[in-house]
């Protein structure tokens, strides 16, 4: 076992921590793919041999660190590969990591549902299913042109490959591991998403959701010293489908404040009734430095106030941890 999945369990309000525990994640490897809002791949070929310990073995101490350091507890599942190590973390619970040795994948395969492989939709599964190749299992053992048939030439052999073990995934190191701060088109942009446990109805938990967004974009853009001068939010539905609207901000701010009431403006906007909604992501775009923006005096004391105890919020977080502001407080 090579590769960990490591799934952070982080409230909503604390998903901004996720820099700093990737930040503990590359103390052991520098081969760190952040998977935002709240996980990474790792692969500790490395760190095995450096520590002379097993990917079972890190993992529990990565497990202690994170919540020494941090407070938080994470679930970590192991593999041979990217695919399997995912696939690993489903099975995973708090305090025990669940591994798949090199040995052990067809086992760890067979019997599970054929909508377990990543990459297999809800449209595959039930081609799949039509034909009684329901497992993993069964898939593994169709012929590669029975497969091929039935989903297309690449797609048959991707999941012929799939089936049998074969995890050809490796973990790319990536930009997002910090701030997920990255370019679109030659402009800088920082984005966050929040995904439901379930299709969510509730148009009150779409709006905590953005609210916990909002705030994380505000903290990650104060912490790098930067501006927005828009905001887009995308919403994903459970077809599949989604809808994207911007909408340009009055002044360049990271006042988590402004940022969602221009968020909650967009999902109200939407006219949104009885959507089933997958997941919510805020984009924050056209990022200046925060010094060469300038901001418009209201003169309003709970203006003033509001800014004042967000200043004080980010100190809190940068010296104690995400656990040092309870959630919603600046929105108080």
């Amino acid at each position: 076992m090579t590769i960990l999945c490591v799934r952070f369990q982080l409230p909503p309000m604390y998903e901004a921590a996720l820099p700093g525990l990737l930040d503990l994640l590359e103390e052991f490897t520098p081969v760190v793919e952040a998977l935002p809002p709240d996980g990474a791949l790792i692969d500790v070929r490395g760190a095995e041999r450096y520590f002379g310990r097993s990917a079972v073995e890190l993992a529990s101490v990565i497990r202690v660190r994170s919540l020494a350091l941090h407070g938080v507890d994470c679930m970590i599942g192991a593999g041979p590969g990217p695919m399997l190590a995912r696939m690993a973390l489903r099975d995973a619970r708090p305090g025990v990591t669940c591994a798949v040795t090199e040995d052990g994948v067809r086992e760890f395969l067979d019997a599970k549902p054929v909508a377990a492989l990543p990459g297999v939709g809800t449209a595959t599964a039930r081609t799949l299913c039509e034909y009684g190749l329901d497992t993993l299992g069964r898939v593994a053992a169709a012929p590669l042109a029975t497969l091929q048939r039935l989903v297309g030439a690449k797609a048959g052999r991707e999941l012929h490959e799939k089936a049998n073990g074969v995890d050809r995934g490796r973990v790319v190191p990536n930009a997002v591991s910090h701030f997920r701060l990255r370019s679109s088109g030659g402009t800088p942009l920082l984005a966050t998403d929040r995904l439901f446990d379930r299709d969510e109805l509730d148009p009150r938990r779409h709006r905590r959701a953005l609210l916990s967004a909002a705030e994380e974009l505000g903290s990650r853009l104060r912490a790098v010293e930067k501006v927005c001068r828009s905001l887009t939010l995308t919403v994903r539905y459970a077809d599949r489908s989604s809808t994207t609207r911007s909408r340009t901000l009055g002044e360049p701010t990271a006042h988590s404040a402004d940022l969602t009431r221009t968020a909650y403006g967009l999902y109200d906007a939407l006219g949104l009734q009885r959507a089933r909604v997958r997941a919510i992501a805020l984009r924050a775009e056209g990022l200046t430095p925060a010094e060469q923006a300038s901001h418009q005096l209201t003169f309003d004391p709970a203006d003033e106030k509001a800014r004042r105890v967000e200043e004080v919020a980010d100190r809190a977080r940068a010296k104690f941890g995400p656990r040092a502001v309870m959630p919603g407080a600046l929105a108080a």
